[in-house]
């Protein structure tokens, strides 16, 4: 009798927890929302069906003391694989909600920098001294900074520069001894020869942090699963986060025409030399000549309407991506495959690659698509190997080994990506691929130009960049053009090709 009444209870605790799993599941999945209406409704009557057999068989049926533990392993082991699954809904319905959660702001974070050497600790020893700051650039950090000092009663005597490379000549040789920084010059400090070793040799004594309004807007399509759309994927440097502004190290245009199951991906290389378009409100030098890299520290804004001139298009929807944080990505996907042409094969301090297919973990797939030194080809050929990654990301996630890291690929997803393009239509896009299963054609392209020692806004000063062949860029328009109208960026070899396509439609 008493075991009896054991085998009772543990039979409807085990049903319970049947249930409540069972739910779990039902209820992420009708959250996370990608399945077609067809294939949710199917997944969860065959799952009421499969729990209500299973619960009817080990409370009213099975009396026998081997299929009623048969029974319950069964019920458990089904009960673990429902949770689990809802915990993986779960994570992903979290990086829906982090990757799509734009907030309209975009964080500036103002330094105030001494060399290391100094005995000056904190903000109040730099009272009295001489602070080095922009003239032009970075305006608003730089008065939001002194009104945080003035603030404090320290007072300072202001010497302002009107180029990095002065300012940091003006600091190096002690005619200040303090430099105000925008944290998003950091880089373009570093950029220079004589002044690589920046980050070694100075210490940040005080930072103030202030936030701008994201000008960034959505150029949303009325159905995404139905009408071709641009995505400009641009990969920022900054080591604070996504919501900083920083230099975009990578550009992208992503063509995607859904009803010929098209992609192609046009890359820019950082250093094309181009016209920077903005809105007032970006801060920018508008029409100023500049590298492509420096619009990011203005915002995704001026990164995209330069791009959008560059071209001629219209760009559709953004996505930064946290280039520092690919690791994460990388790793997470168990590594990535590239592949090394002959006479490609580089050895450095960070990553090394033999001619073949290569087998690259995090920390490698970021030195390798930075890597340009190495390459007669500079810029371009990191922008082939950039190109690499990215493609080696794409197979990798859509292969089923996604499944054996997929709690921290979630996590690594929503740290990495900001997207202004909807959960719902991410979810439609989704939807599209489960429902009609099709195989997508990528096809890719890079402009190319000319290398020389040019005038940037940024910077204040000549620096390299690549001067655009403008039959590449006219080339890589209409290759665009070409995709968004229902054919392929193949056919466009020429503009003479381009150009009969165009006269037969």
């Amino acid at each position: 009798m008493k075991n009896d009444l054991v085998k009772k209870i543990l039979s409807i605790v085990c049903s319970v927890i049947l249930v409540i799993c069972s739910l779990f599941l039902i209820f992420e999945l009708v959250q996370l929302n990608v399945l077609p209406s067809k294939f949710l409704f199917m997944g969860v009557a065959v799952l009421f069906l499969i729990d209500t057999i299973l619960i009817l068989l080990l409370n009213f049926y099975s009396k026998k003391i081997v299929s009623k533990v048969i029974l319950i392993l069964i019920t458990l082991v089904l009960s673990f694989g429902s949770g689990f699954g809802g915990y993986y809904l779960l994570k992903t319905n979290s990086m829906f909600s982090n990757i799509t959660d734009v907030t309209g702001k975009s964080k500036n974070t103002v330094s105030v920098i001494v060399k290391e050497s100094s005995d000056m600790k904190d903000l109040r020893d730099i009272d009295g001294k001489k602070v080095g700051t922009l003239r032009l650039m970075g305006l608003v950090g730089t008065e939001t900074c002194l009104e945080d000092i003035k603030s404090k009663d320290i007072s300072i005597e202001q010497m302002n520069y009107d180029s990095i490379s002065s300012l940091m000549n003006a600091f190096y040789s002690g005619e200040t001894e303090v430099i105000i920084l925008n944290e998003s010059y950091r880089s373009n400090v570093t950029d220079i020869e004589e002044y690589k070793n920046f980050n070694e040799n100075t210490r940040v004594i005080y930072q103030t942090t202030f936030e701008v309004e994201d000008t960034n807007k959505v150029n949303a399509v009325s159905d995404i699963t139905q009408h071709a759309f641009n995505v400009l994927i641009t990969g920022s440097d900054s080591r604070v986060g996504l919501e900083e502004n920083a230099r975009s190290d990578v550009n992208m245009v992503v063509t995607i025409n859904p009803t010929t199951n098209t992609i192609l991906l046009t890359s820019i290389p950082r250093d094309y030399y181009v016209t920077t378009v903005c809105d007032a409100a970006d801060g920018c030098a508008n029409g100023s000549l500049d590298k492509i890299t420096h619009t990011g520290v203005t915002g995704v804004n001026t990164t995209k309407k330069t791009i959008e001139s560059l071209f001629g298009i219209e760009i559709n929807y953004t996505v930064k991506v946290g280039f520092e944080t690919v690791t994460q990505i990388v790793d997470a996907l168990g590594g990535v495959d590239v592949y090394v042409e002959p006479g490609y094969a580089v050895t450095t301090n960070n990553f090394s690659v033999t001619e073949g297919v290569n087998h690259l973990n995090g920390k490698q797939a970021l030195a390798y698509a930075r890597e340009r030194y190495s390459y007669m080809e500079g810029d371009r050929q990191r922008t082939k190997n950039q190109q690499q990654v990215v493609m080696g990301i794409i197979d990798k996630m859509t292969s089923g080994s996604v499944l054996v890291n997929y709690a921290d690929l979630m996590d690594a997803l929503g740290d990495t990506f900001q997207t202004n393009m909807s959960a719902s239509e991410i979810q439609a896009l989704i939807q599209y691929q489960m429902d009609k299963m099709p195989s997508w054609k990528v096809e890719q392209y890079m402009v190319d130009g000319t290398g020389d020692t040019l005038m940037c806004a940024a910077l204040g000063q000549a620096a390299y960049v690549m001067v655009p062949d403008q039959t590449t860029v006219e080339l890589a328009k209409r290759k665009i053009t070409a995709v968004m109208d229902g054919g392929s960026s193949d056919s466009i070899t020429s503009l003479d090709d381009a150009s009969s396509t165009q006269t037969t439609e």
